[in-house]
């Protein structure tokens, strides 16, 4: 199993090349493919033979770890993504996005090939998500002493929920690393997000398909490590749980029209780590989150921006 590494990934790096990787501040792992977006007229898609897509149907790189590791890249942190990618046309898109963004970029040869999916995006931003689970083999394991080697140059690992993530929590967890996960709508029994929960010290997670948020926040907090639990609940804002105390996070009025709620969630993580890492409190960092992902509704699916991180402060410091 090979693993290609570098900002320009212009080569291939055995484990040594890996170890010698220094000053990331946050290692984002799995999480990268690449979306199909197609523009519907509305959301449930009544059934029909057929539809005229005439804004066009556009396959860009970017899944839930690209979108973090945009995020925080935009924010000036010092960056380092891990994932399987395929040598196909989605695994290069993919590895064009890291490049173009001067984001650092480890992957791991997949002759399943890159993660892709199907997004049907609604006039008003919603969207609908179709993934292709077949780009995996349930043997893969990221290799241990790459993962090492970059946990140990690592302030913090954001963990995605993508398959082989979750072998990789014992790893990072002996490590001695500070660990994000990110549950998306989890309904608050699966599992196999329950064991991200678990061994995260920051979460987040949607509360879509949540039946009580502040009792799945309390519960993360208490069977777990976690010393901050958020749960973003779109144009409601979002709630925070730090410490023993939970509290409501008010929603950020877009920049601009929303065009697209894909990424929100990702750009909220990862300007709240922003704030963690720069030592601010937990309800600045959740602020932080809520000024990114407002801003990301506004960038339409078929492109891959963030807000930089000059805008944040001044959005924030103007509120």
């Amino acid at each position: 199993m090979r693993a290609r590494t570098g900002r320009h990934m212009d080569g291939v790096a055995g484990v040594g090349d890996v170890e010698e990787v220094r000053g990331i501040d946050v290692l984002v792992l799995g999480g990268a493919g690449v979306d199909t977006i197609v523009y519907v007229p509305e959301l449930p898609l009544p059934y029909a033979d057929s539809y005229l897509i005439d804004s066009g149907i556009r396959a860009r790189a970017g899944q839930t770890g690209d979108f973090v590791a945009l995020g925080l890249a935009a924010l000036g942190l010092r960056t380092h993504h891990l994932d399987f990618l395929g040598d196909d046309p989605e695994g290069d898109l993919v590895r064009a996005l890291h490049e173009q963004h001067g984001i650092a970029l480890t992957a791991i040869e997949q002759p399943a090939g890159t993660k892709r999916a199907v997004n049907l995006v609604s006039p008003d931003g919603r969207r609908l998500s179709l993934y292709d689970t077949s780009r995996g083999r349930a043997g893969d394991r990221f290799p241990e002493d790459t993962l090492r080697g970059l946990a140990a140059a690592s302030r913090h690992v954001h963990v995605s929920i993508t398959q082989p993530c979750a072998e990789a929590l014992p790893v990072l967890r002996e490590a001695g690393v500070g660990i994000s996960t990110d549950l998306h709508n989890w309904d608050g029994e699966n599992p196999y997000q329950a064991a991200f929960a678990l061994a995260a010290d920051v979460v987040f997670v949607s509360a879509t398909a949540l039946p009580d948020p502040r009792a799945t926040m309390r519960r993360i907090a208490e069977r777990g490590r976690a010393e901050a639990v958020v749960a973003t609940a779109g144009a409601e804002g979002a709630y925070l749980l730090a410490g023993d105390e939970l509290t409501h996070v008010p929603a950020v009025a877009p920049p601009g029209p929303v065009v697209d709620s894909n990424g929100a969630g990702d750009a909220f993580a990862a300007a709240f780590l922003f704030g963690r890492l720069h030592g601010e409190p937990p309800r600045r960092c959740a602020e932080f989150g809520a000024l990114a992902g407002a801003y990301a509704c506004t960038v339409p699916a078929t492109e891959s921006a963030a807000l930089p991180r000059a805008e944040l402060l001044a959005r924030a410091d103007a509120r």
